[in-house]
């Protein structure tokens, strides 16, 4: 498959001199993640992969939003109460693949964020190198508050960039990072000006090809296999926990209490 000619329907996906482009393309939907794009995503990065002829890749939105996160309304998961445990585990493993497929390409990749990244977004985010915000953008994990872990593969990326303390701050209480505040804390390496955060991108991307490519995708390597050394310890359990907590009536709860725009309560069941 020639991943600039194949015919994506929820990506835009381009080339230009040594760059990949990749847009998240379901405005409708305002990006969220329907499975359909959970896996265009991972074919996507797997295409990109074995491209020597590619050595950035710059992921973004629309110039509005970057994704709302997983799309809860998505409708491919209306059968879900009719599978069995062994496909149900088989079917959320698209977001972890996803990310992972996206911290597996060995050209630097560069995710360009404008408004809003929430929930998975924030995940797919942070399976990139680099993360570049335009101001005014936010972050948010909202997943601790609906009453379901934080899956993925998520958290020790996170831990890796910010630390446990923060990484705790940020999923637990689920609460708008500023762009300003993330970048402080190291989890966004640029805060550009609204609207700039793609010709930021572009930037770091000319950097980038001015490089010798084999180095670069070596130190890129040793370097995430550094910080993410004990990450199989954290993360060999997390669909499991959240197949656990997906299926709890505190998970029900939130969402209902988030629907109806109140408190929640949550009884530990």
């Amino acid at each position: 498959m020639d991943v600039f000619a194949h015919a994506w329907k929820t990506l835009s996906v381009t080339a230009k001199s040594g760059m990949a482009i990749v847009r998240l393309n379901r405005p409708e939907r305002r990006n969220a993640l329907s499975l359909e794009m959970m896996r265009e995503l991972t074919s996507c990065a797997r295409e990109l992969k074995s491209r020597t002829d590619i050595h950035a890749v710059i992921l973004l939105g629309t110039d509005d939003y970057f994704s709302a996160g997983a799309d809860l309304d998505d409708p491919e998961r209306a059968d879900e109460d009719g599978l069995t445990l062994l496909e149900r585990r088989q079917r959320v493993l698209a977001g972890p693949d996803m990310c992972d497929g996206w911290e597996a390409l060995e050209q630097v990749t560069i995710c360009a964020i404008e408004g809003y990244c929430i929930g998975g977004a924030v995940a797919l985010a942070l399976a990139c190198d680099f993360r570049i915000a335009g101001e005014g953008a936010s972050f948010r994990l909202p997943e601790v508050a609906l009453g379901i872990n934080m899956s993925w593969h998520t958290l020790p990326r996170l831990v890796a960039l910010v630390g446990p303390a923060r990484a705790k701050k940020f999923s637990i209480f689920c609460e708008d990072l500023p762009a300003s505040e993330a970048a402080l804390w190291g989890m966004v390496d640029e805060v550009a000006a609204k609207g700039g955060a793609f010709a930021s991108a572009e930037t770091w991307a000319a950097k980038v090809l001015k490089l010798p490519p084999v180095p670069v995708r070596m130190s890129k390597e040793a370097i995430n296999r550094a910080a993410l050394a004990q990450a199989q310890s954290a993360i060999y359990m997390d669909r499991d926990q959240f197949l656990l907590t997906s299926g709890a009536n505190d998970f029900k709860e939130g969402v209902k209490a988030f629907l109806e725009k109140r408190d929640p309560d949550f009884k530990g069941d």
